[in-house]
């Protein structure tokens, strides 16, 4: 009977591969379907059609349609073993790494250090939504705003209301995320020691008595929370916050082990519950696989390649993306390998289109653009995606 559970369970993961590999292909599909008809759109209001352009699009059509009408190029593999084959999905195909323009559209601010709405005093962790208007946690204005896809200036959602800790005030937020089931948004309310709910100019206190600084949703409605003075995340049911939650990664006090973390930051939840972690005073990103009791050195610090980082976000590919504060520079990282790859910045501290000021939070929008929270320079870049 034993046997046959394992068989069970093992045909279960062997389904979920499959399914994870045929996603993959299906949204890398959609992200350049996507971004050609962003390429369409525009040059038709700039009314640009011409042969050339015309012989542009129909090329780049023709790939992605021989990309669909092409072999898999991936095949099973099975490794005999007592009682169970083991099954794993092979790709005879190289992965290909996204690459994106080095010089930066400022979407956000840009306009110095200030409280207009086309300002901010250090934006620190950002998120974007399925209609690319992007989400700011501006620290020392102690208000979350919104900037409308190419708007030239923000909205104050929450907070704007002055320094403070009543209900309709913030003190210096660090992360904001969206629930986009109720359109509501929570907030890393850090000076406050609370995590926040605003909806609709409605506020409610999730989480209090917490050193909160990041935080992340999973697809089942968990919400994951940093906690930088316990050194250590743990996760709530959405809904459920009349408990202590339950630690998920840390909480053997501050320290460079496995099990340890030293001012944990920002963080990621990947489709399988795996949670990465900017381990901030550590120079390195962990990686905490659902149940573990102990983490996995994703992105390190060999070669000084990690100072102080910020931002972590992880690609449909498993591919991390780390926000290298004092560096000024966003490096990717393949989990298993023990170098990085500069894929934003590395030209020295500045404010140029291909410059960074001390990155703080990162995202992606859903053509595979990439944003960077560039704090010491008030804005917040987008670098476009080159397919």
């Amino acid at each position: 009977m034993d046997s046959v559970i394992k068989i069970q369970q093992k045909a279960r993961d062997c389904r979920a591969i499959v399914i994870k590999s045929s996603q993959t292909h299906i949204n890398d599909t959609e992200k350049k379907f996507n971004a050609l008809s962003e390429q369409i759109k525009q040059i038709r209001d700039e009314n640009e059609f011409n042969e050339i352009n015309l012989e542009y699009l129909r090329n780049e059509l023709m790939k992605i349609r021989q990309e669909l009408n092409s072999p898999s190029k991936t095949y099973i593999q099975q490794e005999a073993q007592s009682i169970i084959n083991e099954i794993s999905i092979i790709s005879l195909e190289r992965p290909t790494f996204n690459k994106w323009k080095q010089n930066a559209i400022t979407v956000a601010g840009g306009n110095g250090y200030g409280h207009e709405l086309n300002q901010f005093k250090y934006p620190y962790g950002i998120f974007i939504d399925e209609n690319k208007n992007i989400f700011i946690a501006d620290y020392w204005n102690h208000r979350i705003v919104e900037w409308k896809y190419n708007a030239e200036e923000g909205e104050i959602i929450a907070g704007g209301n002055y320094q403070g800790n009543r209900m309709d005030q913030l003190n210096s937020p660090t992360d904001v995320i969206v629930d986009q089931e109720n359109h509501s948004i929570i907030i890393a309310d850090q000076g406050n020691r609370r995590v926040i709910r605003w909806l609709n100019q409605n506020q409610q206190i999730l989480i209090d008595d917490i050193d909160c600084f990041g935080l992340a949703m999973d697809k089942h409605g968990y919400l994951y929370v940093s906690d930088h003075k316990k050194n250590e995340v743990r996760r709530w049911k959405m809904g459920e916050y009349n408990n202590e939650g339950i630690i998920v990664a840390g909480g053997n006090g501050k320290g460079n082990e496995l099990n340890q973390l030293d001012l944990p930051a920002y963080i990621f939840v990947d489709e399988d519950q795996s949670i990465y972690i900017s381990d901030r005073d550590n120079h390195r990103v962990m990686k905490w696989r659902k149940n573990a009791e102990e983490g996995i050195i994703v992105a390190q610090k060999n070669l000084n390649q990690l100072s102080y980082p910020r931002g972590v976000i992880v690609d449909d590919l498993g591919r991390i993306y780390v926000a290298d504060m004092w560096n000024n520079r966003v490096i990717r990282w393949c989990e298993g390998e023990e170098d990085g790859e500069i894929v934003i910045g590395g030209n020295g501290k500045g404010n140029e289109s291909n410059q960074l000021d001390n990155p703080y939070g990162l995202s992606f929008d859903n053509e595979g653009n990439l944003y960077v929270a560039d704090n010491g320079n008030f804005r917040v870049q987008k670098f476009d995606i080159v397919l």
